[in-house]
């Protein structure tokens, strides 16, 4: 009963680890096709005057991020979006029907899901290590008047649309930190599945073992008792 248990609250968190990476993955997708394909994380730039007697200022990009890291971010997303749907499709499966991995299976998802928590840590690190550095370039490390937040109702004049980049990132940060999470719970239940099964190994070899030393004794005695037997 209590194992059973161990893969529905498995078969929850796979659940929840689609829910997050799809919340995730949307503004992600929201804001490429907004930015027109650049990435805006790590993307370095000042305000400068648009001329000498004009006081207006203009955001100049001086060099945008790499597109290699949004693309990293968006396919880490998606494959822990798959991943996670199917996981939660064959535990449903085995929970109706009364089915458990075996110990390579279970060993096999512990590996998978320890590589799942490392790659989304990373990716949610990037993406908030790498839009805090954007969020410093356009406030000018807060010497602007305006937060962050507040330049999304700015337009910014880049030939793009910037109307929503804070709230993209900032949902989007929610999604693979919770997902982070989730894996992190996928993966300590993971281990418990073949700590269980690595005594379940141990335990039925012990039984065997037994079975095997009583079988002998009873031999032993058997033949000691014929023995007597024939001598008398």
């Amino acid at each position: 009963m209590a194992f059973d248990n161990l893969i529905f609250a498995q078969c929850i968190l796979y659940f929840l680890a689609f829910v997050f990476g799809f919340i995730a993955v949307v503004p992600l997708s929201e804001n490429t096709e907004d930015f027109r394909g650049k990435c805006l994380l790590f993307t370095r730039g000042m305000w400068q005057n648009e001329n000498i007697t004009v006081s207006k200022q203009r955001f100049i990009v001086e060099e945008w991020g790499p597109e290699s890291s949004c693309s990293f971010i968006t396919f880490v997303g998606i494959a822990s979006l798959i991943l996670s749907a199917v996981q939660a499709w064959r535990l449903l499966f085995f929970l109706c029907k009364g089915h458990d991995d075996s110990i390579f299976n279970a060993f096999l998802n512990l590996l998978i899901s320890s590589l799942v928590v490392f790659t989304v840590f990373l990716s949610s690190t990037i993406v908030s290590v790498g839009f805090n550095l954007w969020c410093d370039a356009i406030t000018e490390s807060g010497a602007m008047p305006s937060s962050c937040e507040d330049l999304q109702d700015t337009d910014l004049e880049l030939g793009l649309d910037n109307s929503a980049f804070y709230d993209q990132f900032a949902i989007a940060q929610f999604g693979l930190w919770a997902a982070w999470l989730t894996w992190l719970g996928i993966a300590v239940i993971a281990f418990l599945k073949v700590y269980h099964n690595y005594r379940q190994e141990d335990l039925l070899d012990s039984l065997i073992h037994e079975k095997d030393l009583l079988l002998g004794r009873s031999l032993r005695r058997s033949s000691d008792g014929d023995l007597k037997t024939g001598l008398i």
